[in-house]
Order: C-alpha cells, then sequence, then structure tokens
C-alpha cells in the first residue's frame, strides 16, 4: 500500500511539473500561455513604498518641495522615505542604491546633476522600480514621468523685465546654478535668449544655487565691473547672496523661485523679481502620481508646472 501511495505521488508531480514548464498553469491559476497577461506582471516591484531622493534640504525651494510630498503621503497613507543628497552627486547616487536595497516601488528623483544620477536611476529601472524626476530631468533616461516647471519660459520672463526697466544694451551678470543640473541649463537658455539681443552680459559664472556663493561670486563680479546695472539668478538663494553683495547700489536683481526670503526683498525693494513656482504642487504631485503607477495605471510622461513672473507690482496678490 505505501509502495502504491508513493507511486502516485511522484506521478502527480511529475504531471504539475510538465503543465507548468509548458506554460498551462500561472502562479495564480490562470492559464499562462506565451505572454504573461496575469495582474502580477503589470505590478510594480517593491512593497509599495516610496523613495524620494532630492538634491539638497539646505534650500528653502527644495525643503518646500518634500514637504508638500510629506503632506501628500501621509494623507494618502503611503510610506515615504525622503533622503537629501546635500547637492552631492556622489553622494545621491549612493542614496538611490540604499533606496533601491529598501525595496521601494517608486523612485522620486530630484538630480543634484542630471547626468551624474543617470546610472543610478537606470539600475532602479531594471530592477522594476518606476522613476518619477522632480523640477530637474534625468538626461538621457526614459523615466515614466517627469513634473517640473517651464524654466526656460520662466527665465525668459525674468530677463525680459530687466530689459523693460533697465533698458537695452544694459550691463548684465548671470549667476548660474549648478553645473550640470537641467534647471541649470534650461534657466541659462532662456536668458541668453533675451540677454544676447538685447543685454551686454559681462559676467556669467556659476555660484552653485547657494547664497553665500552667490554673494561672493557677485563681489567678484563687482570688482571687475563696477558699473553692472542689473542681475540674473538662476536661482532666489544666489539673487539673494547678490543682494548683500550689492550692499544697496542701484542694481536691479531677479531672480528664480519665489521663496519667502525673495518675496520680502521684492516688497522691501531690495529685489527687483523673481518667478513664482509651486515646489509643494510640486511634491504632492509626485506623490499622487507615484501612488498612480503603484496601482498599474498610465500617467502623462511629462506634467507642467504654471510659472509666473512676481514684481513689486503684484507681489502682495
Amino acid at each position: 500500500m505505501k509502495l502504491k501511495k508513493l507511486v502516485s505521488l511522484i506521478l502527480a508531480a511529475a504531471m504539475t511539473l510538465a503543465l507548468v514548464s509548458c506554460g498551462a498553469v500561472s502562479v495564480d491559476g490562470e492559464k499562462a500561455g506565451g505572454t504573461d497577461t496575469s495582474a502580477a506582471a503589470t505590478e510594480t516591484a517593491g512593497d509599495g513604498s516610496v523613495g524620494m531622493s532630492i538634491s539638497t534640504l539646505n534650500n528653502p525651494f527644495f525643503v518646500t518641495l518634500s514637504e508638500g510630498a510629506t503632506a501628500k503621503a501621509k494623507e494618502a497613507g503611503v510610506n515615504l522615505i525622503t533622503v537629501d543628497a546635500g547637492d552631492d552627486s556622489a553622494k545621491q547616487a549612493s542614496d538611490i542604491e540604499d533606496l533601491i536595497s529598501k525595496n521601494i516601488s517608486v523612485l522620486i528623483v530630484n538630480p543634484v546633476d542630471s547626468d551624474a544620477v543617470a546610472p543610478a536611476v537606470e539600475d532602479a529601472i531594471e530592477k522594476g522600480i518606476k522613476v518619477i524626476a522632480v523640477d530637474r530631468v534625468v538626461n538621457g533616461v526614459d523615466v515614466d514621468c517627469s513634473i517640473a516647471s517651464d524654466n526656460v519660459a520662466g527665465a525668459k520672463m525674468a530677463t525680459e523685465y530687466l530689459v523693460e526697466t533697465v533698458g537695452e544694451g544694459a550691463k548684465t551678470a548671470e549667476l548660474e546654478g549648478v553645473n550640470g543640473a537641467s534647471a541649470t541649463i534650461d534657466r541659462g537658455q532662456g536668458f541668453h535668449e533675451v540677454a544676447d539681443e538685447k543685454l551686454n552680459v559681462v559676467a556669467s559664472q556659476t555660484a552653485n544655487f547657494n547664497r553665500a556663493e552667490g554673494m561672493t561670486v557677485m563681489e567678484n563680479m563687482l570688482q571687475a565691473n563696477s558699473d553692472i546695472q542689473c542681475v540674473f539668478a538662476h536661482n532666489d538663494e544666489m539673487a539673494l547672496g547678490a543682494v548683500e553683495a550689492v550692499a544697496g547700489k542701484d542694481i536691479l536683481i531677479a531672480g528664480f523661485d519665489a521663496t519667502d526670503d525673495a518675496i520680502e526683498a521684492i516688497k522691501e525693494g531690495k529685489m527687483a523679481a523673481t518667478v513664482a513656482q509651486k515646489p509643494d504642487l510640486m511634491g504632492a504631485t509626485a506623490v499622487e502620481t507615484a501612488q498612480k503607477l503603484i496601482a498599474g495605471e498610465t500617467v502623462e510622461k511629462s506634467i507642467p508646472v504654471e510659472v509666473k513672473l512676481i514684481t513689486k507690482d503684484n507681489v502682495d496678490e
């Protein structure tokens, strides 16, 4: 009897193995063919958590972006893991690899450097993790969604305002952002599309989106060109550094981001203009989009966030 039972078990196991190897059944009991159409095949990898790599939390703009994402995640019951790259592209790559090891389903990335971050993002994609780029793109990588302001249009708005206010041919300085960041590239493009034709650009130098560096670079520019009439900074932190450097001189300064400090500087007449983005909305939209990706929904490849020029004329609105 025992021998017959053993033979029966062996035969049953062999038949099951044959069925599975021929693709006759899948793990959920549905019929399987050459293409797996089961729900499991469309699910996102990971445990449903979302990792967010921020370029730096030493900048009010990205703090607000992070706060918007955190608030939405809490509201939606999403497990959000946020890491700060501290404006260090090597640290960001390491942070992303660490997030991958935590079995996340979606990576939200705000690159320090749009080129340098690409290999780490590709690693995430290879492991089935969905990727959303926020504020800055990931160069050379086909991510699932990019959420950003129109940086080119915003920079053109600010530069055109400088032309209208100071006049064509005015001596102008440009404070550039982090080299390689897509925001730096796009804002520089928008600035030069106007400035190269209507202004006299006497100095362009990076200050790495940093207020202290913005002050130092601006001081050096003024030593070389004491008659600078206006400044376009790729973000408000550098613009505010320039405000400190000009020390009350009649120099018009425009920034980008519309941070609280920049708005206050415009009200006080220390800055001429800034370009308003909505970083909290960017963060919240990124988490909402991550939820959709986890649920297997289709999302837009690009989600634009509107920009608006803020000057003394509308700063109180």
